[in-house]
């Protein structure tokens, strides 16, 4: 799988950083990586388009100078990236997201491993965490549970980890496919792993679903995952930024979701949905 870098440059960085973060978020592009200058992106080469970038408003802003460098990137071991750049990860202390070459903890009641490999969800992304944490205060015992875009699987682990009857996870990435098949066997958890995307749901209801993907997605599929979720049943959201907020809760109110939290970190949000059982 091959990937473009793209090294973003931008005067002032601030505000403008998270500004073209958010606009580049409704792109197809993964791991963003802070930079003293701005920020390094990759896209997979077929998903490419540079005009789309080119034609963004903010890229002909008076109030901002971007510049950009791109190159072909060779297929990223991200075990190696990651050995190199980041801690395990604790949430609440509760959550401990670790890989081989970190210790084992076994002071955390949910010690989850994790190969990143090319996939997404590794803790460390306000997503993830945010998922995670709003996670920590919900009943997971017995329940049916659907994990949308389920990268590394570790929402999906963690839902089994906590009591779920069943658990499905989807993403329509090989690798992450993979991934995720690696490591509900590194953590002894039962998961139906599937390849594909939101028309592989057929006609299943959740107690739960879990939708940690972008806003174009959240909001195309939205109507599914109404569809497919029981009666006072809990959707959980996140991939989008601050300033989604309004977009996110007007679509999902068509279809009788009602607001419960949100989670704010870094900008990034998540949010708490629940189905209203009056129809």
């Amino acid at each position: 799988m091959k990937y473009t870098e793209y090294h973003f440059h931008i005067s002032p960085l601030e505000p403008w950083r998270d500004i073209l973060l958010a606009y580049l978020s409704e792109l197809p592009f993964e791991s963003f990586v802070e930079t003293e200058t701005g920020f390094l992106t990759y896209i997979k080469v077929e998903e490419e388009e540079e005009q789309l970038i080119k034609e963004l408003p903010i890229m002909s802003s008076s109030d901002v100078s971007i510049t950009y460098e791109k190159k072909l990137s060779p297929d990223i071991n991200w075990n190696e990236e990651w050995e190199k750049n980041f801690p395990p990860v604790i949430i609440e202390n509760q959550i401990y997201l670790y890989a081989d070459f970190h210790p084992i903890r076994n002071e955390f009641p949910f010690p989850i491993k994790i190969e990143p490999k090319m996939s997404f969800g590794t803790g460390h992304h306000e997503t993830t965490y945010n998922m995670l944490h709003t996670m920590l205060s919900m009943n997971f015992e017995g329940k049916e549970v659907l994990d949308m875009g389920s990268g590394t699987g570790v929402l999906a682990i963690f839902a089994k980890m906590r009591g779920a009857h069943y658990v499905e996870a989807i993403d329509i990435d090989e690798w992450s496919y993979g991934n995720a098949l690696e490591n509900s066997k590194k953590n002894g958890v039962d998961i139906d792993i599937k390849l594909g995307d939101a028309n592989l749901l057929g006609n299943h209801a959740f107690d739960i679903i879990l939708a940690n993907i972008n806003k174009n997605i959240l909001l195309k599929d939205m109507s599914k995952y109404a569809e497919n979720l029981l009666p006072n049943g809990q959707l959980l959201v996140s991939g989008i930024f601050e300033h989604d907020f309004d977009d996110i809760i007007a679509e999902s109110s068509k279809y009788g979701l009602k607001f419960d939290q949100k989670l704010n970190r870094n900008n990034w949000i998540s949010i708490l949905l629940y189905k209203d059982d009056i129809q």
